[in-house]
Formats: C-alpha cells, structure tokens, sequence
C-alpha cells in the first residue's frame, strides 16, 4: 500500500501547469508582444517620415533649382512684384526681404515667383495667372528673397539673389519632416 502512496504522489505532482503558472507565462507573453509592438509601429512610422521627406526634398530641389537657373540667366531683378509690360523696374532688398521676386528671364519673360498660402507659385504673363511649382505635399511657410546689386552702371557689382525656403512635408504631425534651404544665385550675364 504504501507503494501506491508514493506513486499517486509523484503523478498528482506530475500533471502540469498550476493556473498561477500559466497566468504568470501569459501575463510575461502580454507585455513581452506590447514592447514589440510598440517597436515595430514606431519602425513604419520612421519609414513614412523618410518616405515624407525624400519626396519634399527631390520635389523642392528640383523647384529651387529651376528656380534658380531661371534667375542666374536673367536679369532686371525686383525685389517684390512688378506687373507692368514689359517689366523695367529694379530694385535691391537687402535688409528688409521680399516675397516675391520679378525678373526678366534669358528668352526675354517676365518672370514673377511669389509665396502664395503655402505653396510657391510663378507667373510668365506680369501677373495675370500664376502656377504651383510645389507638390501639394509640400507646405511652405516662409518665402524670402533678397537682391543685391540691382543698380545699373558704373555700380560694379554683379547682381544676386538670395533665396530662404522654410517649410515641411506630412499630414500627420508625428510624420512630419521641416525643412529650410538656402541658396544665392549670381546673373551669369554681365551686368549691363
């Protein structure tokens, strides 16, 4: 008898997980998934705010830099917007900014670039129509430009401009990516 005492023991001890034990496990398991969880969601919204950000840069390169070309080959540059025909005023800002810039461009255009809401925005007919340059993705904030050099001869220095663009790319303000550029173009042609 007391041999089947013994083995009932060891086969009661022997029959598993007690509720305590697997509660334990399972609560371990819970907060092991939510640390994990949390990893990964926080992974594809790092990928969205890159994703963001490449878009808003090749977009705003590939703005700034016609932009830039436009006015590196133009000339007659005004600091803010000039709408008569043909355009023929000039004028330097350089301490206080303008937010837009008028210019003749090399094939003889009336150029105007403006800030307009939160997008930048160009006219080729003194004012009359102007079209997005940026992508609606992009949100632009802050548009200056500063001219310097504007005035005719004997002033020896070679017209420029300088652009400041601060802005950001992302509907969501946990994948939003901010952005500022800056660039200074100088006429390529002689100033006249």
């Amino acid at each position: 008898m007391k041999i089947a005492k013994v083995i009932n023991k060891k086969s009661v001890n022997a029959q598993g997980f007690t509720l305590i034990e697997l509660l334990v496990s399972v609560g371990v398991f819970v907060v092991v998934m939510t640390i994990s969880l949390g990893s990964v969601i926080s992974i594809l919204d790092a990928g969205r705010k890159a994703k963001a950000l490449k878009s808003v840069m090749t977009n705003l390169n590939f703005a700034l830099e016609v932009m830039a070309r436009e006015i590196k080959f133009g000339e007659n540059y005004y600091c803010g917007i000039d709408t008569n025909s043909p355009h023929t005023q000039t004028g330097s800002c350089t301490s206080t900014p303008g937010t837009a810039i008028t210019f003749t461009s090399s094939e003889g255009v009336d150029t105007i670039y403006r800030l307009q809401g939160t997008e930048i925005e160009k006219s080729i007919d003194h004012g009359g129509t102007y079209i997005g340059v940026t992508s609606p993705e992009v949100t632009v904030t802050d548009l200056r430009f500063y001219v310097f050099g504007t005035a005719p001869i004997p002033d020896t220095n070679q017209p420029k401009a300088l652009i400041f663009i601060r802005g950001y790319a992302g509907n969501k303000p946990t994948a939003q990516s901010n952005f500022v550029l800056q660039t200074t173009v100088s006429q390529r042609p002689l100033d006249r």
